[in-house]
C-alpha cells in the first residue's frame, strides 16, 4: 500500500467517523442541558442577557465543540466556564453544540 492509499483510507475514515458523531448529536437533549444550566448566563436561545458573556446561538457546531472542550480540558483557561465545562462529557457536548448550532438560533 503506498502512502496515498493509507492517507485516503485514513481521511475517509475520519470523515465516516465526524458524520455519525454529527449524525448521534441530540438537539433536544443539548436543549434540556442547556436550559438546565447555561441560560442563565448565555440566555434563552443562547443570546446572552449581559454584555460580558457571549452569545452562543447560531455559532457553527464544530467551533462550540472545540471550545467547550478545551475549557473542559483547561487548554482554555476561563474561571466561570472551567468549572461549568468539567463534568461535560463529549455526548453532552455534542449535543449542546447541535442545540446552539441550530438554523432557528440565528
Amino acid at each position: 500500500m503506498n502512502q496515498r492509499s493509507v492517507f485516503i483510507g485514513l481521511a475517509a475514515a475520519a470523515t465516516a467517523a465526524f458524520a455519525l458523531t454529527a449524525q448521534a448529536a441530540d438537539p433536544a437533549a443539548g436543549k434540556a442541558q442547556y436550559d438546565a444550566t447555561c441560560v442563565a448566563c448565555h440566555g434563552p436561545s443562547g443570546i446572552s442577557v449581559a454584555p460580558i458573556y457571549p452569545n452562543l446561538g447560531g455559532q457553527k457546531e464544530q467551533y462550540l465543540v472545540e471550545q467547550l472542550k478545551a475549557y473542559r480540558d483547561g487548554t482554555r483557561g476561563n474561571p466561570i466556564m472551567a468549572p461549568m465545562a468539567k463534568p461535560l462529557t463529549d455526548t453532552h457536548i455534542a449535543n449542546l453544540a447541535a442545540y446552539l448550532a441550530a438554523p432557528d438560533r440565528r
